[in-house]
């Protein structure tokens, strides 16, 4: 697949979620809690198809930078330390083209797995 590159990339900070905008003014926000359940670094998606790690306590996880890796992807830093997923033009395309049945299938795992969406403990943020 060879999916469009976004002519904007913004992040809306007090909402959560970053709005790609294409060409064709196609404009699409994806929550940073999707993006950082749906990581594409081995830390989340594993080296193999049963090896990935379900993410918990990630819905009040923002971003603290984004940087362009090359051409291809960007590389989002979240405020949770996790930064080793670079997300690729393609991948954020998958992401946008599947994020209701990734949603859900994610809200199910969650659910089978007894965890929550929500923060574990305190959060403490670094000003």
């Amino acid at each position: 697949m060879t999916a469009p590159i976004p002519t904007n990339v913004h992040y809306h900070r007090k909402e959560r979620e970053l709005e790609l905008t294409y060409a064709e003014g196609e404009s699409y926000r994806l929550s940073v809690e999707y993006l950082r359940v749906f990581s594409p670094s081995a830390e989340v998606r594993g080296h193999g198809p049963d090896s990935a790690t379900l993410q918990v306590g990630k819905k009040d996880v923002g971003l603290a930078n984004i940087t362009p890796a090359g051409r291809y992807a960007l590389k989002l830093h979240f405020d949770d330390g996790h930064d080793s997923g670079l997300f690729s033009w393609d991948y954020f395309y998958d992401l946008i083209r599947r994020r209701e049945a990734n949603w859900s299938d994610y809200l199910r795992r969650l659910e089978e797995a007894g965890a929550s969406r929500e923060p574990l403990g305190i959060e403490i943020k670094q000003l």
